[in-house]
């Protein structure tokens, strides 16, 4: 994330300067037409669709003797519209955090160019992995994901969700997509770019992988066109995603804790080890897990075979593809991860060499004063000159 400097004159309205400037309050006046769409009965049902979650589906449960409702959510069109909302409630947050923390904090250490971008990058990062740890965390402690792992693959597939799931996941396609227009808002450097485009990339299609993205399948009779569904396209594998988003979330949390740590006092990388060992650890955890439920679990499920219509991806086939884009995935994080602490090994040792060159000047300078003063040496006032001078 690039520098924003506030020039005194004011842009020309609708230039780029003046979009990237007062690109908060313009994403706050097109929230604020969804909410005040809430007011009117003319405009409710289409506000709703973009503000709260759509295809709620009841259904009765028997505990004992009583009979309850239980409701679940499934996927649809309308999701999208309410992705789209809470990315807009993504882009306001943002800007919140960086004027009254990360701005404030930027004016009072006086970072450099460098050091500032990778500040404002990881503060917000920081921010979103510890609120998505947290609300993730409390899901799978409801839901016993972590008591029961047999969970992660019983019932499969998985296509209703409780409200927290799949809220959770529509606020995570959100933020996610809320990073694509943020490079320009924050004028990121255009080296910068294709690296942010990668994880922002890799992060949308696994969590949209997850979850269940949407296909419009059309039935041609003739000439006219029979909708027959929407129906999920991935794998709908939303247990074990969210399993491994709250795991992998962590594991980043504490890097960029680490790295905002590390701005503020360079002698203080203890963070880095920790953050090293527990990276390893979560690349394994990952595989183990995605291993054990694709690949041995869905394998003994009952319900095998391709149904779009249910939604089930049983097959050999898919189950390969899901397995083959985790260890692909989960290679290239650690190749990255290897080149990072390459580097830093690297500049820790260009380090200690100069720190080496610099002292050995000083502490052979010290041993000529000891000799002499000036390059003069002290033992020539013992010369037979001198002494000769001295008599006379």
């Amino acid at each position: 994330m690039g520098i924003r400097k506030k020039p005194n004159k004011n842009p020309p309205v609708m230039s780029h300067e003046f979009i990237i400037q007062n690109h908060a309050d313009i994403v706050s006046c097109v929230a604020m037409v969804f909410l005040l769409g809430l007011m009117f009965e003319i405009t409710s049902k289409f506000a709703v669709s973009f503000i709260t979650v759509q295809y709620n589906v009841t259904i009765s449960t028997n505990e004992g003797s009583e009979e309850s409702n239980l409701n679940m959510f499934h996927h649809g069109i309308k999701d999208l519209a309410t992705i789209f909302f809470y990315m807009l409630v993504a882009i306001i947050m943002h800007a919140i955090i960086q004027e009254y923390v990360l701005d404030k904090i930027n004016r009072k250490k006086h970072f450099s160019k460098t050091k500032h971008s990778k500040f404002n990058e990881s503060g917000q990062l920081s921010a979103f992995y510890l609120f998505s740890f947290g609300w993730g965390a409390s899901i799978l402690l409801s839901e016993n994901f972590l008591s029961n792992p047999v969970s992660l693959w019983e019932e499969y597939p998985h296509t209703l969700m409780h409200f927290q799931m799949k809220f959770y996941y529509i606020c995570q396609m959100g933020y996610w997509l809320h990073a694509l227009p943020e490079l320009y808002f924050q004028k990121t450097k255009k080296e910068d770019i294709p690296r942010q485009l990668v994880y922002i990339s890799l992060y949308l299609v696994h969590i949209a992988g997850c979850c269940d993205c949407m296909l419009y399948i059309c039935n041609l009779k003739g000439k006219k066109k029979k909708v027959l569904e929407w129906c999920g396209v991935c794998f709908s594998l939303n247990r074990l995603g969210l399993v491994l988003l709250v795991l992998h979330y962590f594991v980043e949390f504490l890097f960029h804790v680490s790295r905002l740590v590390y701005f503020s006092n360079e002698n203080r990388q203890i963070g880095f080890t920790v953050w090293a060992v527990l990276f390893v650890l979560g690349r394994l955890l990952t595989l183990s897990l995605s291993v054990l439920t694709v690949g041995f679990g869905l394998s003994t499920a009952e319900k095998q075979g391709f149904d779009l219509a249910t939604g089930n991806f049983n097959v050999l086939f898919v189950r390969v593809t899901v397995l083959a884009a985790i260890c692909l995935t989960q290679a290239f994080m650690m190749w990255k991860f290897i080149n990072f602490q390459l580097r830093r090994w690297r500049e820790h040792a260009q380090a200690q060499t100069l720190k080496k060159k610099q002292v050995a000047p000083k502490s052979k300078s010290k041993k000529d004063k000891a000799n002499g003063v000036n390059g003069v040496n002290s033992h020539a006032a013992d010369s037979p000159r001198a002494r000769k001078e001295k008599s006379s």
